[in-house]
């Protein structure tokens, strides 16, 4: 039997949205998420996108929990936690889902199936992708603040709930081989800690050519790693992987002619690193830019450009917010690069 139920497991923002989205199309949704997140889920909650499209969900609607109990009846689970809490979340699964539910890692990075999997044995382990920023711009509104659709890894074992992910306008696509997708995922992400460490919202980063070259210095140097591990990232966004280096250095004028796409974002939204640094909480950079370290060393090639974002978001990590000029953050991965 097809257990209906979707869990969200770790209902932060990302978790929140997707999880509402799907309760206000008529699926069976429960949240399982922190305090913190707590009052957005008792409501009322609104949620927006780029192309003003808004759906209001009533207070008290959504089944939003501190505890994993609500994951005894799930069929599907979507797991959004952070990188690090991986390991954790999966544990949590197997403790209170003994039926063996779907899992759907909705998750940054490119490492969090295997953890899963190898903490789950027996279940359907699924990796997936969020490609889109969820913002908070007020409270009680969550807002899908760029562009993108879902991914997951083509199997049968998503088909019951395709067409709730439909009906709530996040189609799922799918693909034959997704560690491709995950790296090509991954490139993008690396943005998450520039923008971390620029201390400026995304648009007005990416609208910034010294900013967008030491971006891509980061793509520039995971090509090349990638290249030597012998893995071709798949095309997630409009722009091919191996063009992206070249686009972002060209100048605003050009940039926002050609990338217009990359700019529509809302204009007060940043990354969700930039997020983790204010709130004072770890961030996934070692789940990021640290996946190109860890495989540049795999590869036997160096990654020292990424090795120096690294160290400069953990510096940051507990003290206070960095605020590098795009100037001074292109010459500091500059001079890393020797």
């Amino acid at each position: 039997m097809v257990r209906d139920r979707i869990a969200v497991l770790g209902a932060g923002l990302v978790g929140l949205y997707v999880g509402g989205a799907l309760h206000a199309a008529g699926a069976e949704v429960s949240l399982i998420g922190r305090a913190r997140m707590r009052s957005y889920a008792e409501g009322p909650l609104a949620l927006t996108d780029l192309d003003g499209g808004r759906v209001e969900i009533p207070a008290g609607a959504l089944d939003y929990a501190l505890d994993a109990t609500a994951l005894a009846d799930a069929g599907l689970v979507l797991v959004t936690v952070k990188s690090a809490d991986t390991a954790a979340a999966a544990d949590v699964i197997a403790a209170n889902a003994p039926q063996r539910p779907v899992v759907l890692s909705l998750q940054n990075g490119v490492g969090n199936v295997d953890v899963l999997q190898t903490r789950l044995p027996g279940y359907e382990v699924v990796p997936g992708m969020v490609p889109f920023n969820v913002a908070s711009p007020e409270p009680g509104r969550l807002h899908r603040a760029t562009e993108g659709g879902l991914m997951a890894a083509r199997t049968s074992a998503l088909d019951p709930w395709l067409p709730a992910f439909a009906a709530a306008g996040l189609p799922v696509t799918l693909q034959a081989d997704f560690v491709p997708v995950q790296w090509g995922k991954l490139l993008l992400n690396l943005n998450n800690a520039v923008n971390a460490l620029a201390g400026v919202p995304l648009r007005a980063e990416l609208s910034r050519r010294p900013y967008r070259r030491a971006l891509a210095l980061l793509i520039a140097e995971a090509l090349r790693v990638l290249r030597a591990a012998g893995i071709q990232p798949a095309r997630v966004t409009k722009v091919p992987p191996h063009a992206l280096p070249t686009l972002l250095r060209v100048p605003d004028a050009v940039f926002a002619r050609l990338a217009g796409a990359m700019l529509r974002i809302d204009p007060e939204a940043r990354s969700s690193m930039w997020e983790d640094l204010a709130a004072g909480r770890r961030t996934e950079v070692d789940h990021l830019n640290g996946a190109v370290v860890r495989l540049a060393h795999q590869a036997g090639v160096p990654a020292p450009i990424n090795q120096a974002v690294v160290d400069l978001v953990h510096a940051a990590e507990g003290g206070p917010l960095p605020s590098f000029t795009g100037e001074e953050l292109y010459a500091r991965l500059a001079r890393a690069d020797g």
